[in-house]
């Protein structure tokens, strides 16, 4: 068939897919027809200029005429379209990766070459959710080996833009996450860069939790920079906390990142290549990682952990990147917030040196930065610590984060929720345990990530004498109706906090 038959008309219908391309044709349009395109089919897009693949929708509504076509607002932002530009439709030619895919589901051993491709294909948008989801679970449940992880790091690295300091050292760290209202990283970058070490800090947002770093940061500051403006920050203040998202840096991760998200999986070779490949992109030669270990932390036992963490370093040196991890307590929360707005506000008091800043936060920062000075090699073993300790005490930190902050476009103090209740212990004891998933939980169920300044603001720590009547926690949430929602789960789960 002439592909001048296969000619339509776009149409802007207005509707959101996050960055799923989806197509929509009506069912009596002659393309669908002479092709025999079926709802859910795979099809090349195409105009002067480029094309994209997209899942198709079909129609049997008046909202197009049959020599129209309309697309989702993510895929008519990739072809850059307008009302009435012209359109043609193909068939999609098979996807050759896919086979690889088929062959990890039946775990087999994948080289570089095969991620290379499949890691190519998904970046290029020829991978449906459907296709994402089995590449994801195909490689979840320790179905990958040290060689394939390093490879699909490679293969991730490569995939988008590398930026390039021209500086011997430059130094990252990385949480593997699971602990609510862990917000070390921008404490650490604040003591780093004011030390005069290079920290581009490049981080990702929430995918199980109520908040992650970028979601914190956007509260105080811009996050959402190209890596041309990265490039400027940190120039100019020898560090950054931005959204990974934007700069292009490994771009397969985050459309990896969406689809774990939504099936709530954390593999450990995906995890290990997308924390690394971030690093290597973003042009670190010093990492350190926090992996807390917890009973109901991400990971939950220490044999888990130091397969962790001497798999990480393995990787990191097949990378050429100076890899250190550090296990961690992650038998509670850090800090007293829990969701982004709430979360920033205890940033701000460690910072700025107040008397009700969370100790627990503080000590792990100074932790970690401390690490990370020692790791650069700037600072001899043993006076990491101390040095960060000094930095933040201060204030050098404090003024270092402002600058930042501004060179990114603004600086803006939080504001709190408007709706909240108090939750207040209902017996006297010491509190025995936190179940970290379930306060995560209950902090989404308020509204964070999504609603900035919902969450949890929690008054009590493991080991401590309650009365009762105390105060354990604030509940936060932007609407009543949310309020409620996280009300109702608090009050059907009563082991969130236990007290004895």
């Amino acid at each position: 068939m002439e592909q001048h038959s296969n000619i339509l008309k776009y149409k802007h219908l207005g509707i959101y897919t996050q960055n799923e391309n989806v197509v929509y044709m009506r069912e009596d349009c002659h393309v669908c027809i002479s092709e025999g395109f079926e709802a859910l089919t795979r099809i090349r897009i195409s105009n002067a200029s480029t094309s994209i693949v997209a899942s198709l929708n079909v129609l049997n509504s008046d909202i197009l005429l049959p020599n129209e076509i309309g697309l989702s607002d993510a895929a008519a932002k990739k072809l850059n379209v307008s009302d009435n530009d012209t359109l043609y439709v193909s068939h999609l030619e098979p996807i050759e990766s896919l086979s690889h895919v088929r062959a990890k589901i039946y775990n087999q051993k994948l080289d570089y070459n095969a991620y290379n491709q499949i890691i190519t294909d998904i970046v290029e948008g020829d991978y449906s959710n459907i296709h994402l989801s089995a590449f994801i679970t195909a490689c979840a449940g320790d179905r990958m080996d040290i060689d394939e992880i390093s490879d699909l790091t490679k293969a991730m690295i490569a995939s988008g833009k590398q930026l390039n300091w021209n500086k011997e050292i430059v130094v990252d760290k990385h949480c593997i996450g699971g602990l609510p209202g862990n917000r070390t990283t921008p404490l650490v970058v604040a003591i780093v860069a004011a030390y005069g070490l290079t920290m581009p800090k490049t981080s990702s947002r929430a995918i199980t939790s109520p908040a992650g770093t970028a979601d914190t940061m956007e509260v105080l500051t811009n996050v959402t920079l190209s890596a041309d403006e990265i490039e400027t920050v940190v120039n100019q203040e020898g560090g950054c906390f931005v959204w990974g998202g934007t700069a292009q840096l490994s771009p397969a991760d985050d459309v990896l990142i969406k689809i774990e998200k939504a099936l709530d999986i954390d593999s450990e070779g995906q995890l290990i290549a997308s924390v690394l490949s971030k690093k290597a992109a973003a042009g670190s030669t010093h990492v350190v990682i926090d992996i807390p270990v917890g009973e109901t932390a991400k990971v939950r036992s220490m044999e888990m952990a130091k397969k962790l963490q001497n798999h990480m370093e393995t990787v990191g040196n097949a990378i050429d990147l100076n890899v250190k991890v550090i296990i961690t307590d992650g038998s509670q929360p850090v800090g007293y917030g829990i969701g982004p707005t709430l979360e920033a506000i205890d940033i701000l008091n460690v910072l700025k040196n107040e008397e009700n800043a969370p100790k627990d936060l503080k000590e792990r920062v100074m932790l970690l930065a401390g690490e990370l000075l020692e790791l650069s090699g700037k600072v001899e073993k043993g006076k990491g610590m101390e040095t960060a300790k000094e930095i933040l005490t201060s204030g050098k930190a404090y003024e270092k984060f402002l600058a930042i902050c501004k060179a990114q476009g603004r600086f803006t103090q939080p504001v709190l929720a408007p709706y909240k209740t108090e939750i207040r212990a209902e017996t006297s004891g010491i509190l025995k345990r936190i179940d970290n998933r379930k306060v995560a939980k209950l902090a989404k169920l308020s509204g964070a990530p999504q609603s900035k300044s919902a969450g949890i603001l929690l008054n009590v720590h493991l080991d401590e004498k309650i009365e009762k009547d105390d105060l354990l926690f604030t509940l936060f949430a932007e609407s009543q109706g949310e309020l409620n929602y996280a009300l109702e789960y608090k009050n059907s789960h009563n082991d969130i906090i236990t007290i004895k």
